[in-house]
């Protein structure tokens, strides 16, 4: 027998290591040539790694999240013949992101990447200081008229209670065997509850929520990448936002014309009318529409608009690239952003389709709150935030009218972009979309 050691390739992009997303494979597992054994992470998308030959799985690199340098071992095999061997291979796009065997105990990347559900609590805190007593367990000595030994007559587990909880039970007449505690011991809120609902009990106590057990998640692949890009942002660059109240009645009703006509077409939501209107605007605002190389000292504003839309998928927050956003239409715009959106949730999106943004768009759409204060895409200098439309009561004139009511958010890096400069952006993206015929004109 041989030991085949396979290197980490070249995976092009110029980097200089990668990170271990997951294993296909474990130690002692049978490989063939050609056969996935694991999926690596670089600064723009996940590849995935063949074995060059066949044999048995004797020792890999690391675990989930450990990075490795390229030419250096990722995988030792096992092959038939003697002396040993070295090799690397060229490498694969993946597919999709894929998890970490569960044997291996690393919370897979594709868990969806939302915030993280706060701990239920552990119920109100008890009305005493001491530790719970344990209940004496009575009833196992006792003869029956035989001479046997009766079964007994309470459950043989602890029952823990506060002394006065006890005393409570007993001046009640309550046996506390009989009460189902929500917790690990019997409280007054448990007698409460018993007292209320006899000894069926099938009862939560008023207040409490259902217990779950912590739980460790490693931060790994497009969570952990996510989480250096969104510090980086926040320590390197400083951020103002500013947010405006539009009035999107008539871009609304608008947008209702245009789907009940649109035939074949995609359905149109708020956000191509919205890039349409950012598109117009922006050419007075050049130093929205910019890169900063904060290391060199320099801003590159783009004269084309490479729009980002940041887009959720199970692994993370991803951000697709609308190419030349300023030279397509809104059916077009549709049809792109439904393209992207579906190309990253499925793992499909290319590198090139990944990176260049200029200028970011983020969304949350029916769940878009009051207002937002969006996170820089560095190295750009601005995102746009659309939030929930609203339909409130408004005056016009002397009338009071029913009218439908959208905050729009933009925060900017005040490096380079200035307070007046922002604001005098967004009253131009106003004024186009409460006047949404002005999107079609030239």
């Amino acid at each position: 027998m041989a030991l085949f050691t396979f290197k980490l390739p070249d995976i092009g992009e110029g980097i200089a290591q990668a990170e271990i997303v997951g294993w296909h494979v474990r130690v002692g597992d049978r490989v063939e040539e050609d056969q996935p054994i694991a999926d690596m992470m670089t600064d723009k998308a996940t590849v995935e790694m063949e074995s060059p030959v066949a044999g048995t799985v004797v020792r890999l690199a690391g675990e989930p999240g450990d990075q490795v340098s390229i030419g250096s071992m990722l995988v030792e095999i096992e092959v038939e013949g003697e002396g040993e061997g070295e090799a690397t291979a060229s490498a694969t796009t993946a597919p999709a992101v894929v998890a970490p065997l569960p044997s291996e105990g690393v919370v897979p990347t594709s868990v969806r990447a939302e915030p993280v559900e706060p701990q239920a609590t552990e119920g109100q805190p008890p009305s005493f200081s001491a530790e719970p007593e344990k209940e004496e367990v009575q009833g196992f000595d006792k003869l029956s008229p035989n001479g046997g030994r009766d079964e007994p007559s309470i459950r043989a587990e602890p029952i823990l209670a506060s002394p006065a909880v006890r005393a409570r039970a007993k001046e009640l007449g309550v046996d506390l065997a009989q009460v189902k505690p929500a917790g690990d011991h019997v409280r007054h809120s448990d007698l409460d509850a018993f007292l209320l609902y006899g000894q069926g009990q099938g009862y939560r106590p008023a207040g409490r929520s259902a217990r779950r057990a912590d739980e460790q998640v490693k931060v790994i692949g497009m969570r952990r990448r996510i989480a250096e890009n969104m510090a980086a942002s926040k320590r390197h660059i400083p951020h103002f936002t500013y947010v405006e109240e539009i009035d999107v009645t008539a871009l609304e009703a608008l947008r209702e014309q245009l789907n009940a006509g649109r035939g074949a077409r995609p359905k149109l939501t708020m956000l191509p009318l919205l890039i349409v209107a950012m598109c117009k605007a922006l050419p007075d605002f050049p130093m929205l529409n910019a890169r900063y190389d904060d290391e060199a000292g320099v801003v590159t504003r783009h004269g084309s608009v490479h729009l980002g839309m940041a887009t959720q998928t199970d692994a993370g927050l991803m951000v697709p690239v609308i190419r030349d956003a300023q030279d397509r239409n809104v059916w077009q715009l549709a049809t792109e952003i439904r393209r992207l959106a579906e190309a990253a949730r499925t793992g499909k999106a290319k590198s090139e389709e990944l990176s260049g943004s200029t200028l970011t768009l983020t969304s949350l759409g029916p769940l878009g709150g009051i207002a937002t204060t969006p996170v820089i895409n560095r190295p750009e200098v601005a995102i746009i935030g659309p939030n929930r439309v609203i339909e409130r009561p408004v005056f016009r004139g002397k009338e009071i009218v029913a009218a439908k009511l959208m905050n729009l958010s933009i925060s900017c890096d005040h490096r380079v972009v200035d307070g007046w400069d922002a604001a005098s952006f967004v009253q131009a993206v106003k004024k186009l979309l409460e006047a949404p015929a002005f999107l079609f004109v030239d």
